[in-house]
């Protein structure tokens, strides 16, 4: 956990720095491979960020890109999990549950890990506004088909995923009462 708050605070420091003064961004080089851009890369699916100084010996390492620092990130896995449906997995899983539009608008977010055999099993709620909805979630998502097993050097690892589900569609999640007291 503390890499990956290291992480987001050296993404962070960099966005700031970034947005006060034009400066040139380091070379970022992602499982070995030099690449322009890091955010799309979920934060869960880093496991090592070190960052390399613009001195002589990494230049001469990895040339003048590298004037300005090389950050080195190592991902947790080769190749991303990958969901079999013609869609991505939470709206799969919104299509598998029943909830009628005149029931109330809820929410539930798991998180999940992806099994080595692209089994999906459920490791914490995160939030559910209701245990109707729960249910169902949870019964849609043990049905659901196997996923494509994250890859490693060319062997199958464990990954990990956030599911969020909001039924109906669409409607916004009514606030809550608050109770003030003067």
């Amino acid at each position: 956990m503390k890499r990956y708050a290291l992480l987001l605070y050296i993404l962070f420091l960099a966005a700031a720095v970034r947005a006060a003064t034009p400066r040139p961004q380091p070379l970022y080089i992602v499982n070995g491979k030099e690449t322009s851009e890091i955010r799309s890369i979920p934060p869960e699916d880093i496991e090592n960020v070190e960052m390399l100084p613009a001195d002589e010996e990494t230049i001469a390492r990895y040339g003048q890109r590298a004037a300005h620092g090389v950050m080195l990130i190592t991902l947790r896995y080769d190749r991303p999990a990958s969901f079999p449906a013609d869609s991505a997995f939470g709206s799969y899983i919104a299509r598998q549950v029943r909830w009628d539009e005149s029931e109330p608008t809820a929410r539930v977010v798991l998180r999940y890990k992806i099994t080595p055999d692209g089994e999906t099993v459920v490791q914490q709620e995160l939030e559910s506004t209701d245990n109707r909805l729960k249910r169902r979630v949870l019964k849609a998502v043990a049905e659901a088909p196997r996923w494509h097993p994250a890859q490693k050097n060319g062997a199958p690892v464990e990954s990990e995923g956030v599911l969020s589900i909001q039924l109906p569609e669409g409607r916004r999640m009514p606030r809550q009462a608050e109770l003030v007291i003067r």
